[in-house]
């Protein structure tokens, strides 16, 4: 079924949950790097309740990640239920709310941690109960798994605060939402990417298909459920090694049958698999680190460096331009976006392989992540701020996912 949509006649930013929180979250994700590797030296004195390393991990885990999985589901589930979107005024409380929280966390030191705490942890509450009663009310029990996940990563941010004031430091809470992370990554790209590569390749490249998702898929998304609960539980433990080496096998071989190779000639395409790529190679780095061969925070890099930003970049292009009525097709713009966010990727985890250069790599893959992310926001900010809305207005929004 096909979302319904209607006229906006106030600001075009506000037309489609995508605009704002894509490029808020562009914005945020390049700002705090600038501001987090002059913090990781030393030359920079924060002013939050959180350590510079849990501020650094909770702004990129629990304020740029959120922002833009709002974005794609407030626009996808209108697709998922043909209920009309939120925009407008309930917009823009989910964008002020949401602001309200980096502000409440970055200034925790002077308005205390508990403040922060109720003002951050609301976006997620208000998030979740949106998407609930969109899905409920649409009867769309099929993505239903997608508003429980996003449930765990809101508790995974209480524990966050409370972790941090409570022990000094969180731990576990920072692997409660890596977790979801990567199973949210798992189950929605293994929507949309062998569907966007079928469409693409029924028209411009006949052949051998990707295989939809099906019973496999699922499988292997409980497998790593499992894992990463392991994961969770017990970091290092042999156990857990085993588990990770079977998952990050199994994500190999799903994404082998989605027929990535295929895709060279259409790059909106194959940001997606090399994207998702860093999802088997995170889970096999953490059985290394299991295993005593790496330190664990070269997986993390893989998975959210990697994985979660590239993946996020590749959506937020794609989205942005379907959505807008442009046509789907990597202008130079994207194609450096994704260059650079690559380039972040492999960086920042050879900055754990390879630590007699890590400082070079680590500069490298920071410079890399702000090119990637602010570069979206100056090519895609003019689309998302709707100086083309009007000409466009009457064009039909196109699909995010099923």
């Amino acid at each position: 079924m096909s979302g319904r949509s209607r006229n906006h006649q106030g600001w075009p930013l506000l037309a489609h949950s995508f605009r704002p929180f894509f490029l808020l979250a562009a914005l945020q994700a390049a700002a705090s790097i600038l501001v987090w590797l002059p913090a990781f030296y030393g030359e920079l004195s924060l002013t939050s309740a959180f350590a510079p390393r849990d501020w650094h991990v909770h702004e990129m885990l629990y304020g740029f990640l959120p922002a833009v999985i709002t974005g794609f589901l407030f626009t996808a589930i209108p697709n998922w239920t043909g209920r009309l979107p939120i925009q407008g005024t309930p917009l823009a409380a989910l964008v002020i709310v949401w602001l309200a929280g980096r502000i409440a966390v970055t200034l925790s030191a002077e308005t205390g941690w508990l403040f922060a705490l109720l003002i951050d942890a609301s976006f997620l509450a208000l998030v979740v109960a949106a998407a609930a009663r969109e899905i409920i009310a649409g009867r769309n029990w099929r993505n239903l798994p997608v508003v429980l996940m996003i449930s765990v990563l809101l508790a995974g941010n209480v524990a966050f605060h409370l972790e941090a004031h409570l022990a000094g430091s969180a731990d576990i809470s920072i692997r409660i939402g890596i977790s979801v992370v990567v199973l949210l990554l798992s189950l929605i790209g293994g929507r949309i990417i062998p569907s966007f590569t079928r469409n693409w390749l029924v028209k411009m490249n006949p052949g051998r298909l990707p295989i939809p998702f099906g019973r496999f898929d699922g499988v292997v998304i409980g497998l790593s459920a499992l894992t990463l609960l392991a994961w969770i539980a017990s970091p290092l433990s042999a156990a857990t090694g085993v588990a990770m080496v079977l998952a990050g096998g199994l994500h190999l071989v799903r994404l082998a049958r989605w027929a990535g190779d295929r895709t060279s000639r259409e790059r909106l395409l194959l940001i997606l698999h090399v994207g998702y790529a860093f999802v088997p190679v995170g889970f096999l780095l953490h059985a290394l680190a299991a295993f005593g061969v790496l330190p664990p925070s070269a997986g993390i890099h893989a998975w959210m460096t990697g994985a979660a930003g590239t993946m996020t970049l590749a959506v937020m292009t794609r989205a942005s331009l379907g959505h807008t009525g442009q046509t789907l097709t990597a202008s130079i713009a994207t194609h450096v976006i994704y260059a650079a966010i690559i380039i972040a990727g492999a960086t920042r985890v050879c900055a754990v392989l390879v630590p007699a250069h890590s400082d070079a790599a680590l500069h490298v893959a920071a410079f890399a992540w702000i090119t990637a992310y602010l570069g979206f926001a100056v090519a895609f900010g003019p689309l998302l701020l709707g100086l083309r809305f009007r000409a466009l207005a009457t064009v039909r929004p196109a699909t995010v996912a099923r």
